[in-house]
């Protein structure tokens, strides 16, 4: 996972109070292991709810209807080059005119 933000992230106030309670009272300041892992833990306890939500749905017999939400709840992170895409265009003047070379090839590249 990048530096981006993940859709399923706690915040670090929480990651700091469940850290409070592994090392048994406040005072420690969450390690970034520590917030690693705890944003591990969220993606994972979240996965496994949405699947076993879709499991119990399955009665209704349309694998579309899964795949539309789980989609809608676990969207993917922006590729890289979308990533790059807003950042440059961020970059670029109102009329367009710095970096739009840069964007112009950023565009051409395909989806990853």
């Amino acid at each position: 996972m990048t530096d981006q933000q993940h859709p399923i992230t706690p915040s670090l106030e929480l990651v700091q109070q469940w850290t409070d309670e592994i090392y048994g009272g406040p005072g420690v300041v969450a390690a970034s292991d520590d917030i690693c892992l705890a944003k591990l833990a969220a993606q994972w306890g979240a996965d496994q709810e949405l699947e076993a939500t879709l499991a119990e749905v399955s009665f209704l017999n349309s694998r579309a209807l899964a795949d539309r939400v789980r989609a809608a709840r676990r969207p993917k992170p922006p590729s890289l080059k979308e990533q790059a895409l807003k950042a440059a265009h961020i970059e670029v003047d109102p009329q367009g005119r710095n970096g739009s070379l840069i964007i112009r090839a950023l565009e051409a590249l395909p989806n990853d």
